[in-house]
């Protein structure tokens, strides 16, 4: 087994490592990684019913489509990840044989940590690691998140959505109480000295195992995956499963209420409701936005093609933006 320290810390190539690892390797890996703040998405996910969307852009929170399932969750520097890729698919499933390594080194720093459910670890019964798999071939790869030293703020809100506004059949997150590992050590313990427990413990018993860093031509292919798939609005949004998006707002011109029909992230029917007042059938804004991604840079473009006051008496460009959101 290959054990790699990834020191980049962009999700969108860590998680594209995880992919070329896979896929493009025969090798089986064990690697540790962090990522700068960022919300990870399972793949069968609805990205827009899982996020606060202002709060991620605002603060520039990278969103990331992953290969596995599951739900979604936040990841900054206080959080540490782990991939195991196995050449048996005899594993699929069997969660805790990969989470037992995570189990023993906590127990070597007087932490008691238990595996729970189908795929969490906690401590005293609060969740600190979700775990996911997926399948290739006959290879496996289960990965996992270790909440740290975590910013539990922005963790909250940066994945406070609000699904009611949407009508779907993808995969929904479910709330846990969470808590960090840092909180329950007896002595204090960085993020990065813990990343080097694990792999001391992980490689104790392993005659003439190093500790790997990612190569050149690797890092390159990795690159090329960012730009072609793991950056891209189609696998980030438009990946998500077809949805019913409805919102209402009330502004100083009236009520205005939106509903959305869409597939693989593009709008294929809209429907504009409300109490407003215009000049113009707000229909010639419904023909113009079928076909458009949902999304507010997309949809903002549309929209600065129309004289909006003579469609919405009183209200504005960006309002109809936010209410489509």
């Amino acid at each position: 087994m290959r054990y790699i320290d990834n020191n980049f810390t962009n999700a969108y190539f860590n998680l594209a490592t995880e992919e070329y690892l896979l896929k493009h390797t025969t090798e089986e890996h064990f690697m540790l990684w962090r990522d700068e703040p960022c919300i990870v998405v399972g793949k069968n996910q609805n990205t827009l019913s899982e996020i606060n969307l202002n709060y991620v852009k605002e603060n520039n929170i990278i969103v990331v489509r992953r290969l596995t399932g599951g739900g979604a969750v936040f990841h900054d520097l206080g959080n540490l990840n782990f991939t195991f890729i196995v050449n048996d698919d005899k594993s699929f499933n069997d969660f805790y044989k990969f989470v037992e390594p995570i189990i023993g080194v906590l127990k070597e720093m007087g932490i008691h940590a238990e595996f729970s459910g189908r795929n969490d670890l906690l401590i005293d019964g609060k969740k600190f690691s979700g775990n996911a798999q997926c399948k290739f071939k006959n290879r496996v790869m289960h990965h996992g998140t270790l909440l740290f030293s975590s910013n539990m703020k922005d963790l909250s809100a940066a994945l406070k959505a609000k699904p009611i506004k949407f009508s779907d059949k993808s995969v929904k997150s479910i709330n846990s109480r969470v808590t960090n590992i840092s909180e329950h050590l007896n002595k204090p313990f960085d993020v990065l000295q813990f990343k080097d427990a694990i792999f001391n413990y992980i490689i104790s018993e392993k005659e003439n195992a190093v500790i790997d860093t990612l190569h050149k031509e690797e890092i390159d292919f990795i690159n090329n995956l960012v730009e072609e798939k793991y950056s891209t609005w189609d696998w980030n949004f438009g990946k998500s499963p077809q949805y019913n998006f409805m919102n209402e707002k009330k502004f100083p011109g009236g009520t205005l209420e939106v509903h959305i029909d869409t597939k693989s992230g593009i709008i294929q029917s809209i429907k504009i409701f409300g109490d407003f007042f215009g000049k113009e059938d707000v229909t010639h804004i419904e023909k113009a936005l079928t076909g458009v991604k949902h999304n507010k840079e997309e949809i903002k473009k549309v929209l600065e093609k129309f004289e909006i006051s003579s469609y919405f008496s009183n209200i504005t460009l960006d309002d109809i933006v936010e209410t489509m959101f």
